[in-house]
């Protein structure tokens, strides 16, 4: 009888823009403005390099969109690659995804949040430890209810999330008194890279809407809800980020912004509403990283729950509860493994989120490419058409357009980051013996 229990379809258009824009919208638009423009060297460059990495972002989004329109199943990424190149080649990418990226960059998010929340509570650093794990435990009960209660959660904090990005749009534009375009940056950072690093720096904001792919299996209609989610969460999240950097740019000089660093948008805020808006802001910006890390701690466990029942992880993973109908065990291990990564590996989550961050960019460019193949696949009959599936417009433009970010991703890692670039590869490799070793068990 258990192996009849499946997850709830119960996530309707709603949820998958809230999960898409949820996931995406953390921290990274309040702290990165000073940042991007330091690197571009001028306002102008720094507006572009965020509509330059919001198109690329389209386009992969686009992509992505008729890839999971024609695989609807839960798993994402680890799916897509697994159908299109093969059991290993899936395995790997979902291997680096549950077992290094997951509790990496929850840990990373949640120590984030714990950090702001201590300071805005006047509590001593050596707290934000143990709010971090309240905030990761906290959320992963949320997500261990029927899965209403968590896509409830994230409508809900995307909504306050978004109340921030409108005040920061409309002060700037109708109270700024700067000339958001043509100044130039004295300060320029001297890490080198200019403008494409500035690209770079967008497009890791813009990380994380491939996500809601992850629960596919728990749309109410996958092939229209997933491209619809995915499609309009990232036209919104675009808007939101060249509308805020727009309005930053255009309420204080580009060198006051770079002065500044990631207090440039809390000096917005405080011009419009004084300290008021200041406590304000930091409170929203923790309601919209505990949004960003339910997305996570609702994704993740679903790959992991998705190899488990390939029979490529532990048995136990893949069981539901009966009556939530989640994956409750694979929840507890993600989160039993970010709980203690943010204990006892205080030091350098963000490097390890970051590195892991290499080898999805590896992944998406073959998920990318995958658009290719299963148009192929149509054309020779080896796969049926439907009429109603959504298709990448612009084919194949919109594609290329995301490949080319892609391997821009990956290339400016390589040159600046070689051994970052190395050792995540080599962490992916680790996952090979693993795979054979589920693959023999199988046999």
């Amino acid at each position: 009888m258990e192996n009849k229990i499946e997850l709830k379809r119960s996530m309707g258009i709603w949820s998958g823009l809230a999960m898409v824009i949820g996931t995406v919208i953390g921290s990274g638009i309040f702290f990165k403005q000073a940042g991007v423009l330091q690197t571009a060297g001028s306002s102008t460059a720094g507006l572009l390099a965020w509509i330059v990495g919001g198109v690329i972002t389209l386009a992969a989004g686009l992509t992505i969109a008729e890839v999971g329109a024609r695989l609807p199943k839960t798993g994402g990424l680890y799916s897509y690659i697994e159908e299109l190149y093969g059991p290993a080649a899936g395995f790997l990418a979902g291997w680096m995804q549950v077992v290094v990226y997951a509790p990496a960059v929850i840990a990373s998010i949640a120590g984030y949040a714990a950090f702001l929340t201590a300071n805005f509570l006047g509590l001593s650093q050596s707290s934000a430890t143990w709010i971090s794990v309240i905030f990761v435990v906290f959320v992963a009960g949320i997500n261990m209810l029927e899965n209403r209660v968590p896509a409830a959660f994230q409508v809900a904090t995307t909504s306050i999330k978004l109340v921030p990005i409108a005040v920061l749009i409309v002060y700037g534009l109708f109270f700024g008194k700067v000339d958001a375009l043509g100044q130039t940056v004295h300060q320029v950072a001297t890490t080198g890279g200019g403008f494409g690093m500035a690209i770079l720096a967008t497009l890791f904001a813009y990380d994380g809407w491939i996500l809601l792919s992850n629960i596919a299996g728990e749309l109410k209609n996958p092939r229209r809800d997933l491209p619809r989610s995915i499609v309009g969460g990232l036209l919104i999240v675009v808007l939101a980020y060249v509308g805020v950097t727009f309005g930053v740019y255009h309420a204080l000089p580009s060198d006051k912004i770079v002065a500044l660093q990631n207090n440039a948008t809390f000096a917005v805020v405080r011009a419009a509403f004084g300290d008021f808006g200041g406590r304000a802001l930091s409170l929203a910006i923790i309601i919209s990283m505990l949004g960003t890390l339910n997305g996570k701690v609702l994704s993740f466990p679903r790959m992991a729950y998705a190899m488990s029942l390939d029979g490529l992880f532990p048995k136990y993973l893949s069981k539901l509860t009966r009556k939530t109908q989640e994956p409750v065990n694979a929840i507890i291990t993600v989160t039993l493994m970010t709980v203690l990564l943010d204990i006892f590996y205080t030091k350098g989550v963000d490097r390890l989120s970051d590195i892991a961050i290499f080898t999805i960019w590896i992944f998406y460019t073959a998920a990318f490419f995958g658009v290719f193949i299963l148009r192929r696949q149509v054309k020779k009959g080896l796969l049926a058409e439907q009429d109603t599936l959504f298709k990448t417009p612009l084919f194949p433009i919109t594609p290329l357009v995301a490949i080319f970010g892609a391997l821009f991703v990956l290339g400016s890692t390589i040159i600046n980051d070689f051994a970052g670039a190395a050792l995540s590869i080599v962490l992916v490799l680790i996952g090979l013996p693993v795979f054979y070793y589920y693959k023999k068990k199988r046999v």
